[in-house]
């Protein structure tokens, strides 16, 4: 409860208002459902345990409609049961209070989902018609499921899969109707990055927890019968078009199918588009089946978070919704108090009970309605006016290009890192080079020179990856000095496009969203270039010398004037002006530094600043006279850590498009990631505008 008084100084007052609402129904009601099913379920149930309570219930002559409900709403109701009968204490008061602890812990799990929206949030949820009047005027039980699913959501959006697949799994044992929930929850796991790196955590705990819960309910022939002999099961095919010939529509079913089809087209996915997308289909599930006023309760945490991110008219949408539900559902059923009276409006002298009823279906119509309005201005506001959804509609994509030895597939495979593997397709333009190294071309001209590369096909190419199709491509190893055989690239969310002569062409500058040249120093890019080629590639040391020296002309002529059509310009140099006595010494913590030079301003400023103060890095920045270029130089060691954290609070766009667990690197490496990350938060930020 202290919770409460952190949102403003009216939230004690609300959260009160609410509270008292709820106390005083439950000590004036007496519902149906809970006097006549729930109560005495849980009473038979609790008198000898066993592992099969239903089976125990029906064989006393129990009705089958009483607990259509697996183990885990029995289970939650069992503590405050056990203890009526030990203090003793009304049992249905018992189920009331478990109903008012599951409330405030809706409540609390909402607060967690939703930071930072306290007051709204009381407002939305805790004074909500709809959950005090199904849960405490009708008695019904649907706060349990959904407590357990929002939940599994929250620790979705935490990155805790084991625990979030024991909570979904929860939700559904509590309540079948909540599996309309894992189809979007498979999609965001296929389309987001949430949970694709932790969807085997998560269908682990989920298939664990459904040997617990699951599996013995469906071995029980009791539980078996009371669920699927109860007629709310058949409730979603009561809407139904009949073609003739015995062949019906469901529309219900058609529905969803429908809904997740729209889903499914969507290219990414981001926390806000799930919740959205998950809220949608319960809304319109509940909307067009008769069912249960309680099956409301399933899309309230959804309408919740809708009303406490938009604005006024979206909250006047709701607020008219559930006034149309309590007007509705008081309408056309009767509600129980204390004592064994009954108010039943259709019982009225003002009208008869077939106009009641019509009033009933009309004030239902409106609720429909509105509820109609609200999931399209849902998919309309949440999803495809979504910042992410407008931002992944198009690949992002990054050119690289530089000298060889520069250091651009090191490059690339930080950023592929920081994005994911899964996440990212990548163009080498090595693997367009017109011959292998072994023709007798090779000798008389080099692949620096872009007569020896197939510059158009690689134009063609990312064109084609960045319209969303696949592409063929070879690829070059440099080991053996061969083109192996064409394999399947995807395109994919993030494109990096590399090579030689990435900016060379029009066409391929034009496809890039950012384009960076990799200007490294000329003595430290020999110096690792040899290694490379020796270490890594198999190269003899004379051949890389005589390599070196050999292609200078065609740097000079064909790589280093991409220089100008890059937005960033990245150069590694050695930090000290003396000449270093070896490689190592050169590659020691602080051995290097970096000049980055742009001609796209962006937040150098706020860079500079969080550079020093986290990083303690020595930063210089100097703008040319005419305003044309920026130029940042960057000393000192630094952690992947702290440009982590840096990258978080100066990019706003960017971590819905990164790993969950992005690879942030040390030293120069880092600084470049870094550094290139906020040019891809502002180009970002642009596509929006």
């Amino acid at each position: 409860m202290s919770m409460v008084y952190r949102y403003g100084g009216r939230a004690p007052m609300l959260f009160f208002v609410g509270l008292t609402v709820r106390l005083t129904l439950i000590s004036v009601m007496a519902p149906a459902p809970v006097t006549d099913w729930y109560a005495p379920f849980m009473d038979v149930t609790t008198s000898r345990f066993t592992a099969d309570p239903w089976a125990l219930w029906l064989a006393g002559g129990g009705d089958s409609l009483a607990f259509p409900y697996g183990y885990a709403m029995w289970i939650a109701f069992l503590p405050l049961t056990i203890l009526a009968k030990l203090v003793p204490f009304p049992l249905d008061l018992a189920y009331s209070a478990t109903l008012l602890a599951a409330d405030a812990a809706l409540l609390v799990t909402l607060r967690h989902l939703f930071p930072e929206r306290g007051h709204n949030l009381l407002v939305a949820y805790w004074l909500s018609p709809v959950v005090i009047l199904a849960t405490y005027g009708l008695g019904l039980n649907d706060l349990i499921p959904v407590l357990f699913l929002v939940w599994s959501i929250l620790l979705i959006g935490r990155g805790r899969p084991q625990g979030a697949g024991v909570a979904c799994l929860v939700a559904v044992s509590a309540k079948l109707s909540m599996i309309i929930a894992l189809p979007f929850l498979a999609i965001y796991a296929h389309r987001g990055k949430a949970l694709r790196g932790d969807l085997r955590a998560f269908g682990t705990s989920f298939s664990v927890a459904a040997l617990f819960l699951a599996v013995p309910f469906v071995l029980s022939h009791g539980g078996r019968a009371m669920l699927i002999d109860n007629p709310e099961m058949n409730r979603i095919y009561g809407l139904v078009l009949h073609l003739g010939n015995n062949v019906s529509i469901y529309v219900v079913p058609g529905i969803y199918l429908v809904t997740l089809y729209l889903v499914w087209q969507i290219r990414r996915f981001n926390f806000d588009i799930f919740l959205a997308t998950t809220g949608m289909a319960f809304l319109l599930v509940v909307l067009f089946t008769a069912g249960s006023p309680g099956w409301f309760i399933w899309c309230i945490p959804f309408l919740v978070y809708y009303e406490v991110t938009s604005g006024r008219v979206t909250a006047a949408l709701i607020w008219s919704f559930s006034a149309g539900y309590g007007m509705s559902t008081l309408v056309v059923t009767p509600l129980r108090l204390s004592g064994g009276y009954v108010v039943d409006f259709r019982d009225s002298v003002l009208w008869t009970a077939g106009t009641w009823d019509q009033v009933g279906s009309l004030l239902h119509t409106a609720m429909v309605g509105i509820g109609a309005v609200l999931a399209i201005r849902i998919w309309r506001d949440v999803i495809t006016r979504n910042d992410f959804f407008r931002l992944t509609r198009k690949p992002f994509v990054v050119g690289v290009a530089g000298d060889s030895g520069a250091g651009k597939d090191h490059l690339a495979d930080a950023l592929t890192g920081l994005v994911g593997q899964d996440f990212v397709a990548r163009l080498s333009g090595d693997d367009y080079h017109l011959w292998d190294r072994h023709r007798p071309m090779w000798k008389a001209v080099t692949h620096l020179n872009p007569i020896a590369n197939d510059i158009e096909r690689f134009g063609k190419d990312l064109v084609s990856l960045v319209d969303g199709k696949s592409i063929q491509a070879r690829h070059y190893d440099h080991r053996t000095g061969r083109m192996g055989r064409p394999t399947l690239v995807r395109s994919n969310d993030f494109i990096i496009a590399g090579g030689l002569h990435a900016l060379y062409s029009p066409m391929l500058r034009e496809c890039c969203d950012l384009t960076i040249y990799l200007d490294m120093d000329r003595g430290l890019r020999s110096w690792l270039k040899l290694r490379r080629d020796v270490r890594d590639r198999g190269h003899a040391v004379d051949g890389v010398v005589e390599a070196i020296a050999k292609r200078e002309a065609d740097s000079v002529r064909f790589i280093q004037p991409q220089l100008a059509y890059a937005d960033l310009i990245l150069s590694v140099q050695p930090a000290c002006s003396g000449t270093p006595r070896s490689l190592d010494e050169l590659l020691r913590p602080g051995g290097l530094k970096l000049v980055a030079r742009t001609r796209r301003s962006f937040n150098e400023l706020s860079l500079t600043g969080m550079l020093i103060g986290v990083g303690g890095l020595r930063v210089d920045m100097s703008v040319l006279d005419d305003g044309t270029e920026t130029r940042v130089t960057v000393e000192g060691e630094v952690s992947g850590g702290d440009m982590e954290l840096i990258a978080g609070r100066l990019c706003s766009y960017v971590p819905d498009f990164l790993d969950r667990r992005p690879a942030w690197q040390d030293g120069v490496t880092g600084l470049m990631q870094l550094i290139i990350l906020c040019h891809i938060d502002q180009k970002l930020r642009q596509r929006v505008i």
